[in-house]
């Protein structure tokens, strides 16, 4: 037999407690027995039950585990790489609270409605690098995400190809033998600026690979201000700097590998869409494996301390005649 939880000193706290509890109810009642000259054996009755009921109650806790029990465990064969400009001008707030607190947001329902099967977190600027490597953790991915800041990446523009290249290099590193048909996605949130370089070379590795794109224009074409300490951003003539989505980049490499590209603003959100277009490709391969686990048998004895309890309740025993 193992068991789903440890003894500890906190089960050891609660039958000390029940025991110089009810060790003191006893003394009471022998007390006043002995008072009125009489002998109230029948306490032992419902000091045995009681005593038998806790006791099955601690173990219902702890989690007795005996014998096995198989369970079938099944994977969609579908990883997506969520990839996050983190250059300066996410911080602009045309996109209020700001265009990186509204991507935070939509990654959150991003996570929690998609069907992928693993899913992994990607920070660029100038340069791309790995936040969360593929995991089944949903819980563990979301705490990254709410850990996304633009201090987390270098200070200069942000560039496309560096993102491109990391996937396809992740991609490669977490194929085996015997996946090699799993479905490969990036969905790519950015503002699009500055994304100046060629990505022709980088785009065609993608479509060779197989690896779907679908990108999200995150900002507006009117342009936002760069928040920096109490001011805004300035250019070196000691002008406010004015950032605006720049989409074209985006589209191009979306289009290019076979995925689509969707925009996020103060009125619009497209991330219902995104998430449909995700869910919607077709998963290359599913696994299915039959795993054997420990059967958690706490419901005998949690039964069996309730069946005690009710009897405690209803069966009236008269200790003392008074």
């Amino acid at each position: 037999m193992t068991w789903y939880l440890p003894f500890t000193s906190v089960e050891f706290f609660f039958f000390l407690l029940f025991g110089v509890l009810y060790g003191g109810y006893l003394y009471r009642i022998k007390r006043l027995a002995q008072q009125f000259k009489q002998k109230a054996n029948a306490i032992w009755i419902k000091a045995i039950i009681r005593s038998i009921y806790m006791v099955l109650l601690i173990v219902a806790l702890l989690g007795p585990s005996f014998g096995a029990m198989t369970k079938e465990i099944r994977t969609n064969g579908k990883d997506v790489f969520l990839a996050v400009d983190l250059s300066q001008s996410m911080k602009a707030q045309d996109v209020p609270p700001s265009r990186l607190e509204k991507v935070k947001l939509e990654l959150q329902e991003f996570i929690q409605n998609s069907n992928a099967d693993r899913v992994g977190l990607i920070g660029f600027s100038s340069e791309a690098f790995v936040l969360s490597p593929l995991t089944y953790d949903q819980s563990a991915l979301e705490l990254f995400v709410q850990s996304l800041s633009t201090a987390l990446a270098p200070p200069e523009a942000a560039q496309i190809q560096p993102v491109l290249e990391l996937v396809q290099q992740k991609f490669r590193e977490s194929e085996t033998s015997r996946e090699t048909e799993r479905s490969k996605i990036v969905v790519i949130f950015s503002d699009g600026e500055t994304f100046g370089e060629n990505v022709q070379a980088a785009v065609r590795s993608l479509v060779n690979q197989g690896i779907r794109v679908y990108c999200v224009g995150i900002g507006t074409y009117a342009g936002g201000k760069i928040p920096e300490g109490r001011s805004f951003k300035k250019n070196s003539r000691g002008e406010t700097v004015l950032t605006r989505l720049e989409a074209d980049v985006l589209k191009e490499v979306a289009q290019r590998t076979k995925g689509a590209y969707f925009e996020i603003n103060q009125n619009i959100s497209e991330t219902p869409r995104l998430l449909s277009a995700v869910n919607s490709v077709k998963s290359e391969l599913r696994q299915t494996k039959v795993v054997e686990v420990a059967a958690n048998k706490y419901l005998y004895p949690l039964l069996a301390a309730l069946l005690l309890i009710a009897l405690d309740v209803l069966w009236t025993i008269q200790v003392l005649k008074i």
